[in-house]
């Protein structure tokens, strides 16, 4: 799309450009310079870089006009100013701040944020295809998670992460456009014959309304503090650890919507029912906590990113996707029959 910021874009092929910002910034030392510039993870939605000194390494996080993977898609300009919002939020929880990087500084100005770099890592996209039936970390995921939502904030706290911005574009691509018979997608391009098979779920007059209803759901300002974004793309690990990243989505809502998005993820992957089940042990639960509605949400996880525009790294072929689907749609519409 046309470029209409009004801020300094860094570019990862402009190495003495990202250096002059730094430099100004205060972010480099006097005579330091930069002796490798890459990209740290995917960035989906952001210009995520990594910068190396020789004798240090920061990461460098910069929201754009668009979404980074998507250039297509416009997207709120400020979100790397909330998720640093997020990070300052949760800084004195001790449970939660641990196994996320530490907030350096952020620029409002050029819409960046300066974070720890938690060096030799990987996401978890893996686990779609990896044929395993076990997650080893889900237990300290649910606890991180049930910690992040039981933390309480001051109000001041609610209103700078409310968000609504990135919640209406996250409301677009989750429980509207996958929907929409005319959304011009072009799902055969993925898999052959998904298209018939989604057709069937988009003429579905009780599961479309009751994605509209969840929807609203979503939208309501709700007690918790969410990640927003709860899936294995924000998870990393490393030797001995995990680590969780990327609340650019956070907001003030429903529990059950971020641990919904962990269970549909688990399905997805190709996991047992035993294992997504477990989750609701392992995740110390509020008190109005509603199972229910968190397998709903996990339905609508699982169609949006088979029909949407946010595909995952999944080789399955038609049966599988089809299978999904059904999951998808019994999640979403008979709930209380997860697990028979």
């Amino acid at each position: 799309m046309e470029n209409t910021a009004t801020y300094n874009l860094l570019s990862i092929e402009h190495r003495e450009a990202v250096a002059a910002y730094l430099h100004e910034r205060g972010w480099l030392e006097p005579g330091e310079t930069i002796s490798h510039l890459g990209r740290a993870g995917e960035g989906n939605m952001n210009l995520t870089l990594r910068v190396d000194t020789g004798q240090r390494s920061f990461i460098v996080k910069q929201s754009r006009p668009w979404v980074e993977k998507y250039p297509t898609i416009p997207a709120p300009e400020d979100r790397v100013l909330t998720e640093a919002t997020f990070y300052r939020a949760v800084s004195h929880f001790g449970e939660i701040a641990e196994r996320m990087p530490r907030l350096l500084d952020s620029d409002e100005k050029n819409r960046v944020a300066l974070l720890e770099d938690l060096g030799e890592t990987a996401d978890f996209n893996g686990i779609y295809d990896d044929g395993r039936e076990a997650l080893e970390p889900l237990p300290e995921l649910c606890r991180w998670l049930a910690a992040l939502h039981g933390a309480a904030f001051d109000p001041a706290a609610r209103q700078r992460l409310e968000n609504c911005a990135m919640r209406e574009l996250n409301h677009e691509h989750l429980f509207c456009f996958p929907l929409r018979p005319d959304n011009g997608l072009d799902l055969d391009a993925f898999t052959p014959g998904l298209a018939a098979a989604a057709a069937s779920l988009i003429a579905d007059d009780a599961f479309r309304a009751e994605i509209g209803a969840l929807g609203e759901c979503y939208l309501d300002n709700g007690q918790c503090l969410l990640h927003g974004d709860f899936y294995p793309g924000s998870w990393l690990s490393s030797v001995d650890d995990v680590w969780v990243i990327d609340p650019e989505f956070c907001f003030f809502g429903r529990a059950e919507f971020d641990v919904g998005i962990l269970v549909g993820h688990l399905l997805l992957a190709g996991r047992p029912v035993a294992l997504a089940e477990a989750v609701f042990g392992h995740y110390r639960a509020p008190t109005d906590f509603n199972r229910t509605l968190a397998l709903r949400f996990a339905g609508m996880e699982i169609m949006r990113r088979l029909i949407g525009v946010a595909q995952l790294p999944l080789s399955a072929g038609l049966a599988r996707k089809e299978a999904l689907l059904r999951i998808s749609r019994t999640l979403v519409l008979e709930p209380e029959a997860f697990g028979d």
